[in-house]
């Protein structure tokens, strides 16, 4: 059958090792399909129920559920009164969705380093060099599940500028401030579908700060004083908009599921931790490529992603395709975001980052790999490199 348009539709490879493969636990499959039976699909009782177990986990007196991970990071900045004029400063090797949500606010992103070759967190030296008047807030991405360097949180306190944590990897990571998500005056997580708590979309944003919550609360759903669970139950009947806002709000379905992830994180993240030792034993020995994060700081990672760095001159496209061909699903984490179109001409302090963008590769990594699949890629990436 032909795709709308009437072209066919692309094939989808058949990955010997996808990238990420995502396996729903029965409780999970039985809680959404008990919601979706129920009849209430829209926020309601299942958020609260997720955003509750969310924040006693975190520690976190407030968790507000969203549609994304990217819908916390507006809502956080806006929170945090990000506007025309400001400046934000945030890792370039990150994922677009801050520098989106930071112009899409008026304000202007400002891109800065890594550390080295061996841990790609943000630079301290280098946001430091970056902060300005005009800076309003840091965004603290803990790449790859690996907490950032604590001494941000008193860089950020110190410089009078607001910590945002982008913890889209970083679900169960820790470090001496806490849990990552905590530091800061709020922290952002991903649920997106290849994420260490997957549902397919989602996000949730946690913060101890009232005045914070109360400005999220608003802006979530609409700018709007009740929302529909509230009258359906009747403990509203209208609602008053206080100031525009938007929908980010996360369906129950998705919620319900999340529920039940909570309890299968920790063990999630224990088994990724397993297999991302056991890769980085088996690449040791091979010629032309290593992987960061040897060195270890203080703290636990959520060990969110399995990335190498190739040699200097090595092709990585073609890599990719002869591990394309030997059933292995690579990627990329992540291009930088200062090479974009829509960000070139940014100001950028990214040393360490454009030295190292083209050696980035992305292995598999998901709980419920199997020996003899992570044998295959190291095969694979062996072969490739040979």
């Amino acid at each position: 059958m032909s795709a709308p348009g009437g072209e066919e539709p692309a094939s989808v490879p058949r990955w010997s090792v996808p990238l990420a493969d995502v396996r729903l636990p029965p409780a999970a499959v039985s809680a959404a399909t008990e919601v979706l039976e129920g009849g209430w699909l829209s926020m309601g009782p299942r958020v609260e129920e997720f955003e509750h177990a969310v924040a006693e986990r975190t520690g976190s007196p407030f968790a507000f559920a969203c549609s994304s991970g990217t819908a916390a990071l507006k809502l956080a900045l806006a929170g945090a009164g990000v506007g025309p004029g400001d400046e934000v400063v945030m890792p370039s090797l990150s994922f677009v969705a801050g520098a989106n949500v930071t112009r899409e606010l008026g304000a202007e992103p400002v891109f800065c380093d890594v550390i080295s070759e061996d841990d790609l967190t943000l630079s301290i030296d280098s946001v430091e060099r970056s902060i300005t008047p005009q800076t309003t807030a840091v965004i603290a991405m803990h790449y790859g599940g690996v907490p950032c360097a604590p001494e941000l949180v008193d860089l950020a306190a110190s410089r009078g500028v607001a910590l945002i944590e982008d913890a889209a990897h970083a679900i169960g990571a820790s470090a001496p401030p806490g849990e990552c998500g905590t530091w800061g005056e709020a922290g952002c997580f991903s649920f997106f579908a290849n994420k260490n708590l997957p549902l397919g979309e989602g996000g949730m944003l946690v913060t101890a700060s009232d005045e914070l919550a109360e400005m999220v609360r608003l802006l979530r759903s609409h700018g709007m004083t009740t929302v529909t669970w509230q009258r359906h139950t009747g403990h509203a009947s209208s609602y008053d908009v206080l100031r525009p806002g938007h929908n980010m709000r996360l369906d129950e379905a998705r919620a319900a599921i999340g529920t039940v992830l909570l309890d299968e994180l920790d063990g999630w993240n224990a088994a990724r931790a397993e297999h991302l030792e056991a890769l980085r034993a088996g690449i040791g020995p091979i010629d032309g490529v290593t992987m960061p994060f040897a060195r270890r700081r203080e703290g636990r990672s959520a060990n969110h992603l399995a990335v190498c760095l190739l040699g200097e001159g090595i092709d990585r496209e073609e890599v990719r395709e002869r591990m394309r061909a030997a059933g292995v699903q690579t990627s990329v984490h992540y291009p930088p975001t200062h090479l974009f179109s829509a960000y070139r001409g940014a100001r950028a302090d990214v040393a360490v980052t454009e030295a190292i963008q083209e050696r980035v590769l992305t292995l598999p990594l998901f709980p419920h790999m199997t020996a003899g699949q992570r044998d295959r890629v190291l095969e694979a990436l062996a072969d490739s490199l040979g």
